[in-house]
């Protein structure tokens, strides 16, 4: 797990007269954390790896030196955030050349963030949080009211610990472990096992209710337990248990849905998945974020280095709360991705998706299609999606929900679904930001098969 503490020496009156309204600063120089993901690659190369950094870099440094055409979605991404990224100088000089944001089509350069790579090339991953790099991104943070120091880089460590699981019919879920909310799906997955697998298989209302409310049940359970380990225990071994599951299930209504279950904040993000396997039969299942569309929205001076906004994203204000700021503290966040083994124990199929809170619940809709309806990968990539999450609502009641569908499931079952008492918003037919890719693996013959979700510009190559 590549996540980064806040900063150790900002404080929690801090944050509270930075932010509004009760909530972290969102943006800018407070909502930074440690940036784990380069050490966390040097950890899995120095593990798992067959080629060097500066071998697996060059492609990156000449992308960012040489260039490269930004895609549509490329594009509007810049365009969509053009005005948290005109608020820093630093990030407008990347990102808004000339003042404007690039088309589609336009080569985009990336020179301070060439510069930085070739450092780390040169020098190894540790050069980000011992060397010159560290001190810059200091040195930056110190210029602009920022907490991040070179010494809080100095600190980091990836901590490499064994995943979460627990057994879907015979078959093992692994899921990325604290401070990921990774133990929502697996939750999940314990709840609906209760119920009928030809159930789920048809992927109609009754289906969709009765995951619905599973993840309704693991998110109030997430908000409500789950922390950073450093900071306290979550009760992983009760949450995770078969007979807690059986506890949730009992508290579905298969006629109606919920409306008292805690929510809690949701959010999108701007996260990055892949998933590869080697004829050696090695899979890995990989995500990584900045959190929000263009993090902090902050480039840090000339290393072009883009700062995530994982603290002020994550953490709450709240006195008493599992997930409150406090220094040197991993915030939750809602990185998390899967692998699967069958019921021999081999390593079958490795997937996941970005998509902020949206995943787990993706996720959860790919197992269950994958398990129960006997979907192969590309088909689970295609399927329609929904996801459940805090609406407004005008009636004012006390907690209500959105069920968010994309179109395609049919008017049968989006009408069954209001008939249930979901409150529905029609997202079109391929509507959702989910952007699945999976890998399934033969574990007799080695044949393995990709599955890319056409929503997003991802694709399957095999060489």
């Amino acid at each position: 797990m590549g996540s980064g503490v806040a900063p150790r020496s900002a404080t929690l009156e801090q944050m509270r007269a930075a932010g509004t309204d009760g909530r972290m600063p969102y943006r800018g120089p407070l909502a930074v954390s440690v940036p784990g993901m380069v050490d966390a690659y040097d950890a899995l190369l120095a593990r798992l790896g067959s080629r060097s950094f500066a071998d697996l870099a060059q492609p990156a440094i000449s992308q960012a030196e040489d260039g490269y055409a930004l895609s549509v979605i490329g594009a509007w991404s810049i365009a969509s955030a053009r005005e948290l990224i005109a608020q820093f100088p630093a990030t407008a000089a990347v990102f808004l050349p000339g003042g404007e944001a690039p088309a589609p089509g336009s080569i985009l350069k990336q020179p301070g963030l060439a510069r930085t790579l070739r450092t780390l090339a040169a020098e190894g991953p540790q050069a980000f949080y011992r060397g010159g790099i560290a001190r810059e991104i200091g040195a930056f943070m110190v210029a602009n009211g920022g907490a991040l120091s070179a010494e809080d880089l100095a600190g980091h460590a990836t901590e490499v610990t064994a995943p979460l699981q627990t057994r879907y019919r015979g078959h093992t879920v692994f899921q990325t472990c604290l401070p990921s909310q990774g133990l929502i799906l697996l939750e999940a997955l314990n709840i609906i096992e209760q119920a009928d697998p030809a159930l789920l298989a048809r992927g109609d209302a009754a289906a969709i209710h009765l995951m619905a409310e599973a993840i309704k049940l693991a998110y109030a359970d997430r908000i409500a337990y789950a922390r950073d380990p450093a900071f306290g225990e979550t009760p992983l071994d009760q949450l995770l248990s078969k007979s807690w599951a059986q506890q949730r299930f009992a508290q579905i209504d298969p006629d109606h849905a919920s409306e008292e279950t805690p929510p809690g904040p949701m959010s999108d993000g701007d996260t990055t998945y892949l998933c590869v396997a080697d004829g050696s039969g090695m899979m890995v299942s990989l995500i990584q974020s900045v959190s929000s569309n263009f993090g902090s929205g902050m480039v840090a001076g000339d290393t072009g280095v883009l700062l995530n906004n994982r603290a002020g994203r994550g953490f709450t204000l709240e006195d008493g709360h599992p997930n409150i700021f406090a220094p040197g503290k991993k915030t939750l966040h809602t990185l998390n991705c899967w692998m699967l083994a069958d019921p021999q124990g081999r390593m079958t199929l490795v997937g996941g998706t970005p998509g902020g809170d949206g995943q787990p619940q993706w996720n959860l809709q790919m197992l269950v299609n994958l398990i129960d309806a006997s979907l192969d990968v590309q088909a689970v990539a295609d399927a329609p999606r929904w996801t459940v999450w805090p609406g407004t609502d005008p009636l004012d009641r006390p907690n209500p929900y959105e069920l968010r569908l994309e179109t395609r499931f049919g008017d049968p079952t989006l009408e069954g679904l209001e008939a249930l008492g979901h409150r529905l918003v029609r997202q079109g037919g391929w509507g959702t930001a989910c952007a699945a890719q999976l890998i399934a693996r033969d574990p007799d013959t080695g044949v393995l098969v990709g599955g890319s979700d056409p929503r997003a510009e991802g694709l399957a190559l095999g060489y």
